[in-house]
């Protein structure tokens, strides 16, 4: 490992009745380090987290903490009852010499007052209560379950910026591609009760996961073992899924050029279109639209045309107004001034954050036939339940189970597969994302790929709004809309600048001493400058000789028994590998920060 273990769980076990859930599991935590724990929908990601936190107990196995070290773990459902507000909530996880006045600027920072009652917050602003919390002390540990989850962009963008600037461990879990990507230097994978270590950031993830299968996949062939049909596709398919996914890159380019070229003609050429609303071709035509609830303004002079095929993506903090804009687009609004029309024959599915329309008591096949038979009607075809239900990454003896006691991803998965398989040409997908694992997430990808129709995508998930959006439409603030063609980095690179934060960072003594005095300034728009065309050209040979340290001291480090046979040598090791480390995410940061000023000019 890269340092001393502050944590180590070793061959843990757990078992769901006869069912192994853990079998043999295991994850170090070091210093600084930052590891992403993957894995499918029901693995066992939580539940290896609450037994590192200590919540819950294991049926065999060893929990090793080096004795003071601080953890703190964030649930994926805080319970903020007891408390009377959330600064008393926050406060409470403090220990007797932190920092108190750091509650109270981690509450600011993600846009709460302490004065919150427990009984009234949304969801998101619960999360952000618990994220003050388990920041609050400034642990040695932290262990995060599903941080991002109710949080909107700008909550998440600034929550990436403070987790990249703390020296704790860090274990998360999240279908947060693009937080993965920035946060994680190791992944620990987590498939059917046993875990896998890679020592690289999770964009690396998927290729050493396909390499890992297909070898396991050719040992089982050389053993003569016969692997069943459906666990073939559950484990192996998101393999070809993967591969369908990144064919598609080109038709969603396709896509996205063709939405900029419509946005850049004329008010003439506009018009022309509208007069072919009756052939279907326009889905939402929306002319200097306004809408205003009391004294807050909404939406103001909106003018939007959505054709069909488009898959346009609604981002924005939370309160901007995206539901009230998604309501407008349906015509269950009217705006208050301005111009809005609806296409004719529009046939809607919604798929909502809530998951309202699904039946706990009834089971997962029967809420995909209505119970009537064992077929499901999907648009022309009619299909057996079991091999619709597989098509979701459910396995056939999950036919019987009530969709009470699916998880939270299973339950997206099978609103998913229902609202699909009725006819429609407009998709209204409210956070689809939430609690998918990633697999489900490509799955989920492939489908609208297929989709032939409409789709209106609200999605604080930035990778997934890359992956299929065609153009996005961004709250700008005071009631200002704008859209851009392609998806949230594409926006980026238009707007200049990532979302609004919640709350303004303020410089206070504490974090000007943590700052480093010799921290880069953000390069300046325009053309680079002479130094900074010279300091690109040093970074590199200073990244490649930091990758080199690094691959020095992981070896001393991997020598067996070294932490017994010379503790000094592993803590000599240790400490150049985290200050290594360290260093080279900097410099990879500057590096990037350079090329695209390089590029840009």
């Amino acid at each position: 490992m890269a340092s001393p273990p502050l944590l180590l769980l070793t061959d843990i076990r757990v078992s769901l009745g006869s069912v192994p859930l853990l079998d043999g599991a295991g994850i170090g935590v070091g210093a600084g380090e930052r590891i992403c724990l993957v894995g499918r929908n029901g693995s066992g990601k939580s539940t290896l987290l609450k037994i590192a936190s200590g919540e819950i107990a294991f049926d065999g196995g060893t929990r090793f903490l080096q004795p003071g070290t601080t953890m703190r773990y964030l649930p994926q459902e805080p319970d903020l009852s007891a408390f009377a507000n959330t600064m008393e909530y926050v406060e409470d996880g403090l220990g007797p010499n932190d920092d108190h006045y750091r509650a109270k600027y981690l509450l600011e920072q993600l846009g709460l007052t302490g004065l919150e009652k427990p009984k009234n917050l949304s969801g998101g602003e619960a999360r952000r209560a618990a994220l003050a919390r388990t920041l609050a002390p400034n642990p040695d540990l932290l262990l995060l379950d599903e941080p991002t989850n109710h949080l909107d962009l700008p909550a998440i963008e600034w929550l990436e910026s403070e987790l990249k600037s703390l020296s704790a461990g860090i274990v998360l879990i999240s279908h947060d591609r693009r937080l993965l990507e920035k946060l994680s230097r190791s992944i620990v994978w987590l498939d059917r009760g046993q875990t896998r270590r890679l020592d690289r950031g999770f964009a690396h993830f998927e290729a050493w996961r396909d390499e890992v299968l297909e070898q396991e996949e050719r040992d089982f062939h050389k053993l003569g073992r016969q692997i069943a049909r459906e666990e073939d596709w559950l484990r192996y398919g998101v393999t070809a899924r993967r591969k369908r996914n990144v064919k598609r890159v080109a038709g969603l380019a396709a896509l996205r050029q063709a939405k900029r070229e419509y946005n850049k003609q004329g008010e003439a050429a506009k018009m022309g279109a509208a007069d072919a609303a009756t052939s279907g071709k326009l889905v939402v035509v929306a002319d200097k639209i306004n809408k205003s609830y009391a004294d807050r303004l909404i939406v103001k002079d909106l003018t939007l045309r959505v054709l069909r095929g488009d898959r346009l993506g609604i981002v924005g903090p939370n309160g901007a107004g995206k539901s009230t804009l998604l309501k407008l687009f349906l015509g269950l609004e009217q705006p208050d001034s301005g111009e809005l029309k609806l296409g004719t024959n529009l046939n809607v599915i919604t798929l909502d954050q809530q998951r309202a329309a699904l039946d706990p008591a009834v089971t997962l096949a029967s809420t995909l036939t209505g119970g009537k038979s064992d077929m499901v009607q999907v648009g022309e075809q009619s299909r057996h339940v079991i091999g619709y239900m597989k098509d979701f990454l459910f396995k056939p003896e999950q036919a019987r189970t009530p969709v009470g006691t699916l998880s939270g991803g299973e339950r997206g998965r099978l609103l998913l597969a229902a609202a699909l398989a009725k006819p429609s040409n407009l998709l209204i997908l409210d956070e689809p994302t939430n609690d998918l694992d990633l697999e489900t997430l490509d799955l989920l990808q492939e489908m609208l790929g297929e989709y032939p129709g409409t789709i209106l995508l609200v999605s604080h998930d930035r990778d997934f709004l890359d992956r299929v959006a065609t153009s996005t439409l961004v709250a700008e603030g005071d009631g200002k809309w704008v859209e851009y063609a392609g998806g949230y980095s594409d926006m980026l690179a238009q707007r200049g600048h990532v979302l609004t934060e919640p709350v303004k960072q303020k410089t206070t003594a504490r974090t000007a001493a943590l700052a480093p005095t010799n921290a880069p300034s953000p390069p300046a728009a325009g053309k680079m400058t002479f130094k900074q065309q010279h300091e690109l050209k040093t970074l590199t040979a200073e990244i490649e000789k930091l990758h080199t340290t690094v691959k020095k001291n992981e070896a001393i480090l991997a020598e067996p028994g070294l932490y017994n046979k010379d503790i000094k040598k592993f803590k000599a090791a240790s400490n150049a590998l985290t200050e290594a480390q360290e260093r080279l995410a900097t410099a990879e940061e500057r590096w990037l920060e350079l090329e695209v000023l390089r590029e840009a000019g």
